[in-house]
């Protein structure tokens, strides 16, 4: 498995792509092949935030934070629809940021499960 494969992952940018490549530099092939499973189950592409941010516009406010594991800040943008609209313009703005987050942390946790076995 190349250092290559994680540009296969939708959505990905550079930043990201290079620092899982990091992440995975001292992995042997098949830690690699585990590492990227287990990634790619759990990481959230930019766009599917910005579709369910967009969505929360005109009918369910705050579901992209439900999906991003947010779930606290998920209630709070269903009941105040969406922080009067203002908290949901801005998440769709910073929809790359939130998705990057939420991917570090997913990757963080693979990792950790890698070198667990």
């Amino acid at each position: 498995m190349t250092d290559f494969s994680f540009a296969m992952l939708p959505g990905i940018d550079q930043e990201e792509l290079l620092w899982l490549q990091e992440l995975t530099k001292d992995y042997n092939e098949d830690n690699k092949r585990k590492f990227m499973a287990l990634y790619q189950g759990r990481r959230k592409d930019p766009q599917t935030v910005l579709i369910c941010c967009l969505v929360g516009l005109v009918c369910f406010a705050g579901i992209h934070r439900f999906i991003l594991n947010q779930i606290g800040m998920g209630i709070l943008y269903f009941f105040t629809g969406g922080l009067c609209i203002v908290g949901t313009i801005v998440d769709a703005v910073n929809h790359r940021k939130l998705a990057w987050e939420y991917n570090k942390v997913a990757a963080m946790e693979a990792a950790a499960l890698i070198k667990q076995y």
